[in-house]
């Protein structure tokens, strides 16, 4: 390195030089720096775009900011100062803040919601939500959300039901930016109209840029549920729905290019989304990641859209915010496809959900008002529908046992040969008439309700903080008694419903397995799936554990109300006068098919 000593004239006066002009850049023509909260978050490579330029408010006889501004932002100079102001919308469900900076939302409180820890719902606000609306300007790229706006008192009027407010940033006569918000008297949704006004010569022809980070707030008991259950969801104008992971806690990434017509920033049991009304989004990148080190956000979502030009100039832009709870019966109302905020399960169950559990919830909701009442009730509903199949599944059961002597006695006289036991035994069922498969379909057709049980219970904003004996809210895990430590697979939290849940369980594998057949691994299988599903339940809503507890209460003694009113004896008497008439009794396609490929496995093991 050479040192200063050895420096020659010519080398002391360059790096004067340099240092002059840096030093004149920076002070007089360099943009200043948007000031940013320092982070203690791990940061990830999904890193937000740096947003346009912000203004500086400086005194109004600061020639020189002036000047800096005028080179900045061009026709929006005369906005970039200015006094921020709030200004609050407020009906039965929403209390909206808005700021004459940007003229945007800053805040927005759920009146009817409040958190775990019972403080009022701040579903955004301006230190975890932040939105930019970039325009083309012939300088560069404009943030219109930094800009100051004027509104007066002729602004926000109220017709019929609905309030409003306008925001109007003008650059010239007749050519302006305007923002109009309005609020109905109740429910979640914001109108918002933007307009752009005469601005051919201050904008240049290139899609408006629309920015959307959201560090979604702790809202719930427990963080892990609450991460696994939020994501960006969004709708394509042609029709389909689509999401980020959930579960994933991997940073994501995906560019959209197709139109997109709403996009929705989903926690466990509330949302906040854009939806494009007169227009559609052309398409955009979603982000999503989480910092599990910081234990007061959710996830870091973020949406950047492109929305386009000519309609915003033409008055198409026409738009409207969701700042809601995730409940089945309103969501489904707001636009097409807004319903799947609410995740209801695959097809099958989802209709199962859709057009049964959903719609006798609300309905017993009318009536009842302790959520655990409205769980017992629904668990009779549904097992007094499913009593014939429950009926049939049974006395299938009952002949089974009856045949049980000579089944016992087949696999005797078969020895080893397996193929030869199974040829005797389909030659008995055919006898008396007995189908195999009869006790397992009966089982097989309830299945959708079971797991349609799994995927509404947690979905279920109803049971939010809903108290039930020991539980204070059935849509987190009740817990009686918290552990120093954490077992692997369970968690560091006893949960008394699902211990309850695992002993009915075990209960009714036991009760069945006096009334079946079953031999061998598959008995012990139904003593062993209840204690796996403890560590699984021991984590889920107490509303289910529950539900699945009164099930398995109400289904033995279902089983053995049925019991009574079954003779075996004359389930006996009938096999037999079965037996009797075999000759006469025409086979089933089933039978057929079942002979012929145990014939074909026959016939392939001799030739072995």
């Amino acid at each position: 390195m050479v040192s200063s000593s050895s420096m020659d004239r010519n080398q002391v006066t360059g790096i004067l030089l340099i240092l002059l002009i840096v030093t004149v850049y920076f002070q007089f023509f360099a943009p200043e720096p948007t000031p940013t909260k320092k982070d203690a978050r791990p940061t990830t490579a999904q890193t937000a775009p740096a947003p346009a330029q912000s203004p500086v408010v400086a005194p109004a006889d600061d020639s020189l900011t002036q000047a800096r501004n005028r080179a900045t932002y061009g026709s929006f100079a005369a906005a970039a100062t200015g006094e921020a102001r709030e200004i609050t919308l407020e009906n039965a469900d929403l209390k909206v803040t808005f700021s004459t900076k940007g003229g945007q939302v800053k805040r927005v409180e759920l009146k009817e919601y409040r958190t775990y820890e019972g403080a009022p719902l701040i579903l955004i606000d301006d230190k975890t939500s932040r939105m930019s609306l970039e325009v083309a300007a012939p300088q560069g790229r404009v943030d219109l959300y930094q800009l100051y706006y004027t509104t007066t008192a002729q602004n926000t009027v109220v017709t019929a039901d609905t309030s409003r407010i306008t925001f109007r940033l003008e650059t010239a006569p007749n050519a302006y930016v305007e923002q109009t918000y309005s609020l109905p008297a109740k429910g979640f949704q914001l109108g918002y109209d933007l307009k752009l006004v005469g601005m051919d010569q201050a904008v240049r022809n290139e899609p408006v840029r629309f920015f959307w980070q959201d560090n979604l707030k702790k809202l719930e008991k427990d963080l892990e549920q609450s991460r696994i259950t939020s994501t960006i969801n969004y709708y394509l104008t042609e029709g389909s729905f689509d999401n980020l992971s959930e579960a994933s806690k991997d940073a994501q990434e995906r560019k959209v290019a197709e139109p997109i017509h709403w996009v929705s920033m989903k926690h466990k049991f509330f949302s906040a989304a854009l939806i494009a009304r007169g227009t559609s989004f052309q398409g955009g990148t979603l982000q999503s990641s989480v910092a599990e080190a910081d234990t007061n956000v959710v996830k870091t979502l973020t949406a950047d859209l492109n929305l386009p030009l000519a309609d915003l100039k033409a008055g198409k832009g026409r738009f409207e915010f969701y700042f809601g709870p995730n409940n089945y019966q309103i969501v489904k109302k707001v636009t097409e496809g807004f319903g799947d905020n609410v995740y209801l399960g695959w097809p099958v169950v989802r209709w199962v959900n859709q057009f049964i559990t959903v719609p006798v919830f609300n309905f017993l909701e009318k009536f009842m008002s302790n959520y655990g009442i409205i769980i017992i009730v629904l668990v009779l509903l549904v097992k007094l529908i499913l009593t014939p199949l429950t009926y049939r599944s049974y006395i299938s059961m009952a002949k089974m046992r009856v045949l049980q002597p000579e089944l016992a006695e087949i696999k005797k006289n078969a020895g080893d040969d397996l193929a030869k036991a199974q040829q005797d035994q389909m030659k008995l069922y055919q006898q008396v008439g007995v189908s195999p498969l009869s006790g397992c379909i009966p089982v097989l057709l309830t299945m959708p309700i079971l797991f349609a049980m799994f995927s509404f219970f947690p979905s279920s904003i109803e049971l939010r903080q809903q108290p039930f004996l020991w539980s204070n809210d059935l849509s987190t895990y009740d817990s009686i008694l918290n552990l120093p430590f954490a077992i692997p697979f369970y968690g560091s939290h006893v949960s008394l419903f699902a211990i309850l849940m695992t002993i009915s369980s075990v209960a009714y594998a036991y009760y069945n397995n006096q009334m079946t057949t079953v031999e061998g691994p598959m008995k012990t299988l139904g003593y062993i799936m209840p204690v796996v599903f403890l560590f699984v339940m021991n984590n889920f809503p107490a509303g289910l554990s529950f539900y699945y507890f009164t099930s398995n209460i109400v289904t033995i003694a279902q089983q053995l109300i049925i019991r009574r009113f079954v003779n075996e004896d004359k389930i006996k008497a009938v096999l037999e006068e079965n037996r009797k008439n075999a000759g006469n009794r025409k086979k089933s396609r089933f039978q057929t098919r079942i002979e012929e490929a145990m014939k074909a496995t026959e016939e392939s093991r001799k030739k072995k």
